[in-house]
């Protein structure tokens, strides 16, 4: 494989300069913005609309392309044209910048004829990308959401975040498609067309993966035969701190078939997951895990295909330009399947006719770390004599494939995947270098984790396919286990009135698409208003107090909790205050089952007082042998979360507006907000000089059909940056000075230790320090000189919307030549439409 480097120079070459492009016959899906239902033809000429759109709602951070790719190739050299910031590769967890993914692709590869084609969006080696999107808008995503706080929110959108695009097989151009030196042909296209649909969830069980749903169609004139699809990933897993070392060498890929069920136990659960992770999860020096160590994977797992009785295969290899070191594992061959010479290595599939091959071998490759164990008996080949440097990690990837279909011209297939991040796979640090042995993996290999990738791949099935749920209304719901339920009963075992209940345990939907789960209230849009040391925190309740649950059909809204944190991880995040309405559950008795039952949902106070008398206090019946008897009928009670309601505390979570009508559709703020629905909660006494990550999250009681807790939106979805400084209104009203600091700064100050700079530990010391400007207007120009007049760095301010970070600036202490600064003493110049001020700072190195 080529160095990360080469990666790069190589990324730029196909993508940056991209020329005219010749297309074949090519027409795209339906333009969903215009809702066309027919198929159009795309342009004859024109350079394809490639871009990025990155999934950034949940806890993994992914690039997907509207050309069959996912990732971007190398870290952060392609920018969210959503934020305009740069896009990770694969981040988990979410502000980690912790990279799971060089790049993934879309294969397809059939029998024409007499031919062997496959089309690849990227495949690894020689740079061959064969997937393209049309020229002009058309060629660009359409993006949606479900949540009605979005600006993307349409009613027909599947998840929190939809991307949809579609690409074609169809460019037949060198200078796009690039070739592999052993065909030596130009590209000859199967004429496929690809409608792709990514999705993403913020809930907490949904957080994990993205699921991707491909319409395939074949446009051309003539059958394919024997058609298989495939997904490629090169993953590349290391922490970004390390990208310029050998993070990518040590790469390790498998498969997990099964799991073993949560409820019931006893069971297995089917999963078909292919995985790459790190070698030993990078600890520290001293065997431990930090911010910088890998210790998750990611993985692979078919959701849906035409016809569930297909043929899968899983091959991995090592791509290297060294022949003895380009392998993978390979059957021996039979009568039936020769052995296929792939003409370098045992590994790289170059070339149609030897990924198709790979694409149809039907193989399950062992893992990784069993490449220095003889597996012949079993009919593969023997491991070469330097197979212990691939056993122990090394730059490999692999290819889940699937079919073979036979696509009649006009004929489309529908193909579900997910793409799954897991927690926790290295559990210890110093595993790897107590118990790997190459020759005997076992021992490490049992202390290794899948289990989180695992449950988040079974959570993609179910929110593809909800189990339970007779989607089609033809009388099928999916698949159950019968288990008995002891759970809740009055007695104990040697109870002789007892009586036992067999419960349905549903785990598999009925095969009919369902694309939805369980959703928390839509997160309110967060506001967030600097001062001196403090930031007040706005939000707007209305979407949230009434959406309704579409399981349940309920308003299941239960409170809200503001966090606040220095880094944007889920993790680092502090729950800083909680308001919950005042509710419980009711547990009443069944004397004829001879067991407790809770109530569909919590009762308010006023509806307890409805049924148990004015003044009733619940608390004083919180358990079972405190039961009070009602109609002949035994009830306890039990508060639902903390029940803090009191919205009358200016130091909690309180009201803007007590006195606003909440049935008076026309009181309003400015804003068109409604008054009744707006709250803020103060956060005091903070340094002024680090940013804050603030959040606001709405959370409901969860769902008694489907025995689901509480769900709460993500601190992702609604996290605002903020400095606790005067906001750029009140500088500009104000007049305010502008201020620096640290002045002077001091190379052995320790800011980086306390948080100052370098706070996502990515780059060198010296390229991460900062000296920050505050009390800026919206729009100025910053110039620092050197003592002698001189240039050193120009910086334009411009922030002309305002916001929570508007009156901020920074200088990483490089000059405009790229140049780290020296010591010394500096003049500082801020120039904008209120005047000029002039001040000067010391850098102590």
């Amino acid at each position: 494989m080529t160095t990360g480097i080469w990666k790069f120079v190589a990324v730029l070459a196909v993508l940056l300069f991209l020329p005219e492009a010749t297309l074949f016959g090519a027409a795209l899906f339906d333009n969903e913005a215009t809702g066309i239902n027919d198929f159009h033809k795309i342009e004859a000429d024109g350079v394809p609309n490639w871009g990025i759109e990155l999934h950034k709602i949940n806890n993994l951070l992914l690039a997907v392309s509207n050309g069959g790719t996912f990732g971007t190739g190398v870290a952060n050299s392609y920018l969210d044209p959503e934020t305009g910031l740069p896009a990770p590769s694969c981040e988990f967890p979410a502000g980690s910048d912790i990279s799971y993914l060089f790049l993934g692709a879309f294969w397809a590869g059939a029998i024409v004829g007499r031919d062997t084609l496959v089309s690849t969006g990227f495949d690894g080696n020689y740079w061959v990308r064969e997937f393209w999107p049309d020229a002009g808008p058309g060629g660009g995503f359409i993006r949606r959401s479900n949540m009605p706080t979005s600006l993307e929110y349409t009613l027909d959108a599947v998840s929190e975040q939809d991307f949809i695009c579609s690409f074609t097989d169809t460019i037949t151009d060198l200078g796009l498609t690039g070739t592999s030196p052993r065909d030596n042909r130009l590209h000859i296209p199967l004429g496929l067309e690809v409608k792709q649909r990514t999705y993403s969830w913020s809930y907490d069980y949904a957080e994990d993966f993205i699921l991707f749903d491909y319409t395939i169609r074949n446009m051309n004139r003539f059958p394919l035969k024997q058609t298989y699809f495939g997904i490629y990933v090169d993953a590349d897993v290391f922490h970004e701190s390390n990208s310029g070392g050998s993070g990518w060498r040590d790469d390790i890929i498998g498969y997990v078939n099964d799991i073993p069920s949560v409820y019931p136990p006893g069971y297995r659960d089917t999963v078909r997951i292919s995985w790459a992770a790190d070698n030993d999860g990078d600890p520290n020096v001293r065997g431990g895990f930090d911010f910088s160590s890998a210790t998750g994977l990611t993985g692979t797992a078919v959701l849906r295909t035409p016809n569930p009785d297909l043929k899968y295969s899983f091959n991995w290899w090592v791509a290297n330009g060294n022949p003895s070191l380009d392998w993978g594992p390979r059957k021996a061959g039979t009568e039936e399947k020769p052995f296929r010479d792939f003409g370098t290595g045992m590994g790289s599939p170059n070339g149609d006719r030897n990924k198709y091959y790979i694409m149809s071998s039907d193989e399950f490759d062992y893992d990784q770390l069993e490449s220095v164990v003889d597996h012949s008996e079993d009919g593969w080949l023997r491991p070469p004599t330097n197979a212990d440097f691939i056993a122990e990690g090394f730059d490999a990837r692999y290819l889940l494939s699937f079919g073979p279909f036979d696509l009649n011209p006009g004929d489309t297939l529908p193909i579900t995947l997910a793409y799954v991040a897991g927690e926790d796979f290295h559990v210890t640090g110093t595993d790897f270098e107590t118990y790997w042995d190459p020759l005997y993996p076992d021992d490490y290999q049992r202390r290794l984790d899948a289990t989180d990738l695992g449950r988040n791949a079974i959570w993609a099935h179910w929110i593809f396919d909800n189990p339970g749920v007779d989607t089609d209304g033809d009388g099928d719901s999916g698949s159950y286990r019968l288990v008995i339920d002891t759970t809740g009963f009055y007695g104990g075992d040697d109870d002789p009135q007892a009586q036992v209940d067999t419960v349905r345990v549903w785990y598999k939907g009925d095969g009919v698409p369902d694309f939805r789960g369980a959703a928390p209230p839509p997160a309110p849009i967060v506001r967030v208003i600097p001062d001196f040391g403090r930031l007040r925190v706005h939000w707007n309740g209305k979407i949230s107090e009434n959406s309704v649950d579409i399981f349940s059909g309920l308003n299941d809204f239960e409170g809200y909790r503001v966090y606040f944190g220095e880094d944007n991880r889920l993790s680092d995040y502090v729950r800083l205050i909680t308001y919950d309405w005042d509710n419980y559950n009711v547990y009443s008795f069944d004397s004829r089952m001879r067991r407790w039952n809770i109530s569909d949902v919590p009762l308010s106070r006023d509806s307890i007082d409805v049924l148990f008398g004015a003044d009733f206090d619940p608390e004083l019946y919180t358990k079972p042998e405190e039961s009070i008897f009602k109609n002949g009928i035994a009830y306890y009670f039990e508060a639902q979360g903390w029940n803090k309601d009191d919205l009358s505390d200016s130091r909690g979570i309180h009201r803007l507006y007590p006195n606003a009508d909440p049935n008076d559709p026309y009181d309003t703020t400015e804003d068109g907000n409604h008054r009744y629905y707006e709250y803020e909660y103060i956060i005091e006494n903070l340094q002024p000089s680090k940013p804050y990550y603030v959040a606001v999250t709405a959370f409901d009681y969860g769902s008694r059909r489907i025995s689901l807790s509480s769900l709460e939106s993500s601190p992702n979805i609604n996290a605002v940056l903020a400095y606790p400084l005067p906001e750029t209104e009140a500088v500009e009203a104000q007049g305010l000075n502008v201020g620096v600091y640290p002045n002077p700064y001091r190379i052995d100050g320790g800011y980086a230790s306390a948080g100052y700079e370098n706070r996502d530990r990515t780059k060198s010391a010296e390229r991460s320090r900062s000296i920050h400007f505050y009390n800026l207007p919206n729009i100025c120009t910053i110039r620092i000189f050197s003592i002698d007049g001189d240039l050193i760095k120009e910086i334009k301010h411009y922030q002309p919307e305002g916001g929570p970070t508007a009156q901020h600036e920074r200088w990483h202490l490089i000059s405009r030549n790229t140049q780290a600064v020296v010591t010394g003493i500096y003049l500082w110049h801020v120039k904008s439409e209120m005047g000029e001020q002039l001040g000067k700072l010391v850098i102590i190195k």
